[in-house]
């Protein structure tokens, strides 16, 4: 099982790497390896691109089978450089790693597309990532943490096409069994942090 855990493993960050900066709106945040939500989750996501200025993005995630998808949208303001830009993507997360005694960590595939939206110079992303990490309970306390990595390639489309990599660090802090806190982290082609509050159901 481990065996056939790490070649999965292996297969897919080698399709990361070779396929496909960060997320399906080309900011810095990113996913732990599993849903917190039973149903489906809601919140709001702050992002700070080294690029340039601040995004505000509203997100909705819901459970489909084996699947979860999220859509997200919001703005970014890329500071008194550049217009305004309108943020649209949506996002598919999907276990594939569960970690056992040799092998200590949780993993999804996480993919989706996206795109940053603005007269005469869109952008489009298509992101493909693993996610890695574990939860970690806290002792008599109803607090949670889930710390992990995700390594993500991302087709890059305006006008012409690049394939960028970043690696996204993270975690997601369950302060209760109804609201997260989150913060990532982004480095490579798309440095930069967000951070995330959602509620969950």
């Amino acid at each position: 099982m481990l065996r056939h855990t790490g070649w999965v493993a292996i297969a897919v960050l080698c399709g990361c790497v070779a396929t496909a900066a960060a997320q399906a709106t080309g900011m810095p945040s990113f996913n732990a390896p599993y849903r917190a939500f039973q149903r489906s989750e809601f919140g709001a996501v702050i992002s700070f691109p080294n690029s340039a200025g601040t995004a505000i993005e509203g997100a909705y995630r819901y459970a489909a089978g084996r699947f979860d998808i999220g859509l997200r949208g919001g703005m970014w303001d890329p500071g008194s450089c550049c217009k305004t830009e309108l943020l649209v993507g949506v996002e598919a997360r999907e276990r594939v790693i569960t970690h056992t005694t040799d092998f200590p960590l949780d993993g999804a595939l996480v993919f989706g597309a996206g795109g940053a939206l603005v007269s005469g110079g869109s952008t489009l992303f298509i992101p493909v990532g693993l996610s890695l990490g574990r939860r970690v309970e806290s002792k008599g306390s109803s607090i949670s943490f889930v710390p992990y990595v995700e390594p993500t390639a991302t087709l890059v489309a305006d006008g012409g096409s690049t394939l960028d990599f970043t690696l996204g660090v993270g975690v997601d802090v369950g302060v209760s069994k109804t609201f997260d806190a989150r913060f990532a982290a982004g480095v490579g082609d798309l440095d930069g942090v967000s951070i995330g509050a959602v509620w969950v159901h």
